[in-house]
C-alpha cells in the first residue's frame, strides 16, 4: 500500500507526526516565553540583601 518515507505502520507515522507537531509546539512556546519575567524572581536588592546577611553569619561562625 502507500508507504509514508517508507513507513508501512499508520500508527508509527502517526506517532512521527506527532513528535514532530509537539517539536514544533515546545519551539513555539520558547519563543513566545523566552522574555517574560518569573513572577518569582528575587529582585537584584532581595539578592544583595540576601548576600549581605549571609557574609554577616559567616563573619560570626
Amino acid at each position: 500500500g502507500d508507504a509514508m518515507l517508507g513507513i508501512e505502520d499508520p500508527w508509527v507515522v502517526t506517532a512521527f507526526i506527532l513528535c514532530i507537531i509537539s517539536a514544533l509546539l515546545c519551539l513555539v512556546w520558547g519563543i513566545v516565553n523566552w522574555n517574560k519575567d518569573d513572577p518569582e524572581s528575587e529582585s537584584e536588592e532581595e539578592i544583595r540583601q540576601w548576600a549581605e546577611e549571609e557574609d554577616r553569619v559567616e563573619e560570626e561562625l
